[in-house]
Parts: C-alpha cells; structure tokens; sequence
C-alpha cells in the first residue's frame, strides 16, 4: 500500500534529519575516510554486531589488515581468528573471497560501479548502496531495519516489510526524501536515528528530530509499525560433541560443511563405542542462533593410551592440541566457553 502521507513534504523531511545529523551524528572512526576498503569492513561487521560491541573488533580488524591486498593474501585460519568475538563467521569468509576476487578480476582496485560492487562474494543490495553512497556520492539509499523503521513510523506506512518488493518499494521512498548530493550523509544519518532514537522497542519519540512530522507518533500508534506478517519460527537442533583429552592435549578438526560453522574448529562427533568407559562428565549446552536453537550433548573423555590417543588422530585427520595452542584457532561460542571451562577446572 502507498504511503498515508501522499501529499507529505518528504524534502522537508530529509533536510530536518541531516540537521540533526550534522549535530548529533555519532564520531564513528570510520565516519573520518571515504576509503571503500574501510567502508566495506564496517559495514560488514556491523550489519550483525552492535557498534559499541564490534568498535575495537574493526580496528583491530583494519590494523592487521589495513588493504584489500593484505586482506587477499592472509590465510584463512588467521582471518577467522581475527573475526573471533564476532560471530557468523560466513561474513569473515566472504570477505576473505571478495578480496581475492577485488586482487584477481579488478587488478587489487576497489570496484567503483554498484554492479561491480553486488558481483562481490557477501556484497548484497545494503552493502553496496552504503559503499556507493558513502565513498562514490551515488544517489543510492542503503535500505536496512533501520530505514523500514524510520520511514514506515514517519509516514505511518502499512507496506509488510517481510514482502520481497520492501527493499525496492522503500528505497523508493527514501529517495524522495533524500536531499541533493547527500546520499552518505543522509545514509548514515539514517542508521544513527534508527539505531539512536527509533529504536525497535522503547523508541526515544520525545528525543526524535522528527516526531512533529512523524504520522504513527501523531496518532499513538508507534507500536504498529513496521509491519512484518511473517516470522520465521527457528528450528531445534540436536548435536553430540566429544572433547577427547590425553595429559593435557585435545582433539579438534576444522569444519568443511556449509551447514553452520564453515572452517571453525570443533571436537570429534563420533567416537568408538568402548570409548564411552572413559567419560569423566557430561554436560548439556543450550545455543541460538538466528533460526536455530541448538542441544549440544558434550561429552568429556580422558584417554589413558597415548598410542590410542595419536592413532585415532592420524586415522581421522584430526589435530593434537594443547590449551595455548587453541587460542590461535577459531571455534563456534559454545565450543569456545566449553574450553574456558575446561581450562579453568583443571
């Protein structure tokens, strides 16, 4: 459905919002360059991790690889140990593929064109409008949670944002309320009011620089909006770990299914059956994530035969370990804090 507010000033809008912005914009470190390589790392760990969380992540992240070239050429495993801390480790992956794709097929340049920039491994439509509009000045609007919250409260529109047509029918939007010549500008000023002020729950509407234009404040009915009809129920999950340990040394393999978890680390999921003699304790472990809602049944094994130990190693591709050697590999959060665990009890 169209917008309520069909004769609505949307200019007047978008200029009250950059006034705001120009004040209250947050001083974000990646707010100082147009660099689209540092541009596409923010928007990369952010899209999932709240900015206060992520912030150091990102500098660490930029300082070990501060180009795309040196991003390109690092190994997988260190990539994902300097993801660690930020989830959905995918994000690390398809970054570590665009850069090689930016290295091989645009000559170590970063992509100029918004069709160039979608080609990217993990570049989707959000993405590429915030690299465009923020480095390159295009006319693109970087649709996210954040603009179908403002836009749908504001003009107190009904259009299920669960649609697939929500990206195209609010960018649309968007550009009509976005002022000449200030795409970024009016991007960023948009994640920081949605993120600031308009919040998803408990919005600030007294605080918010456009409450006397904003239809759904106006008519007591902020909690209407945005619309979404669908939500995805998540699924549950069962999985069996066993940590097998021998004087101090542990075995873990590095993930190849594309299912969850792609390249961490984990435990051995199958075991000998007369191995079950040597568990020492058992523990449940219960972890969400976006769709799924895990079991994990962990059970800790203490081997008494080094031979044993090494054999079943060799014989199943897995990695012989120590504690200190485990802090320079990546594992799913679970696996992580089951491993602080240990540690800390021995």
């Amino acid at each position: 459905m169209k917008t309520k507010k069909q004769n609505a000033d949307f200019l007047h809008v978008g200029r009250k919002l950059l006034d705001w912005y120009q004040i209250h914009g947050r001083d974000l470190p990646f707010r100082k360059t147009n660099d689209p390589y540092k541009i596409w790392i923010c928007e990369i760990i952010f899209q999932q991790t709240r900015i206060e969380q992520g912030l150091n992540h990102y500098l660490n992240f930029i300082q070990r690889f501060p180009t795309v070239q040196s991003l390109a050429s690092a190994e997988t495993d260190e990539v994902l140990l300097y993801w660690k801390g930020l989830g959905y480790y995918s994000r690390a992956l398809n970054l570590h593929k665009a850069a090689l794709q930016i290295v091989n097929d645009f000559k170590g340049i970063f992509p100029t064109e918004h069709q160039d920039l979608l080609e990217l491994k993990g570049v989707g439509k959000y993405t590429a409008a915030a690299i465009s509009s923020i480095c390159f000045g295009k006319k693109i609007a970087a649709v996210d949670g954040n603009f179908y919250r403002v836009l749908s409260r504001v003009f107190a529109d009904d259009f299920d944002v669960s649609n697939s047509k929500a990206f195209d029918y609010f960018s649309e939007l968007a550009l009509k309320t976005m002022p000449e010549n200030e795409a970024g500008h009016f991007n960023e000023a948009m994640m920081d009011l949605g993120s600031e002020i308009c919040k998803p729950r408990n919005p600030l509407c007294n605080s918010c620089p456009l409450n006397k234009d904003c239809l759904a404040f106006n008519l007591g009915k902020i909690p209407n909006f945005p619309m979404k009809s669908k939500k995805v129920k998540p699924t549950d999950l069962e999985l069996h770990y066993s940590f097998v340990e021998f004087e101090g040394q542990f075995l873990v393999r590095q993930r190849k299914d594309d299912f969850i978890w792609k390249k961490l680390y984990e435990f051995p999921i199958e075991i000998p059956a007369n191995w079950e003699q040597y568990i020492i304790k058992q523990k449940t472990i219960s972890h969400k994530l976006t769709h799924k809602n895990l079991t994990i049944q962990m059970n800790y094994i203490r081997l008494e035969s080094k031979e044993v130990f090494t054999k079943f190693a060799d014989e199943n591709d897995f990695v012989i370990m120590n504690e200190e050697e485990s802090h320079e590999k990546s594992f799913p959060k679970p696996l992580e804090n089951y491993l602080t665990e240990c540690f800390k009890t021995k």
